[in-house]
């Protein structure tokens, strides 16, 4: 039987201004794991994914990504705390929501609208 495992998803995210998107997300805590011309992997704890010089307004503002963290108020006042530093093209955060699904949620929006559900179990 063939192995169908899988070990790894590394989404694509897309940026209008690539230098600008890839400041942001090293600057709220992202690690750049490596950088080409129009493509570059950012890694947070065990998350990757891959930023690439490509917009697409429609596809940008439609893609999500739910990352599950240990601390969802800490990281509203991380982005938070560099928001009010430096603006980032439409970069925001909103204040932590618990959702019905049992989590604590901070939702930040990347300097395109690339949503993130930053989600504190509870």
């Amino acid at each position: 039987m063939p192995d169908l495992s899988a070990s790894n998803l590394k989404p694509f995210v897309g940026s209008k201004d690539f230098v600008v998107s890839r400041d942001f997300y090293v600057a709220i805590g992202w690690k750049l794991k490596f950088e080409l011309e129009d493509l570059a992997e950012l890694e947070l704890g065990e998350c990757r994914f891959y930023l690439q010089r490509y917009y697409q307004r429609h596809w940008c503002e439609n893609s999500m990504l739910h990352i599950t963290v240990a601390d969802a108020d800490a990281w509203y006042q991380q982005v938070k705390a560099v928001l009010d530093l430096k603006t980032y093209g439409a970069a925001r955060v909103k204040e932590p929501k618990k959702e019905d699904y049992g989590s604590l949620v901070t939702y930040v929006w990347d300097p395109v609208g690339v949503l993130l559900h930053l989600a504190q179990p509870l």
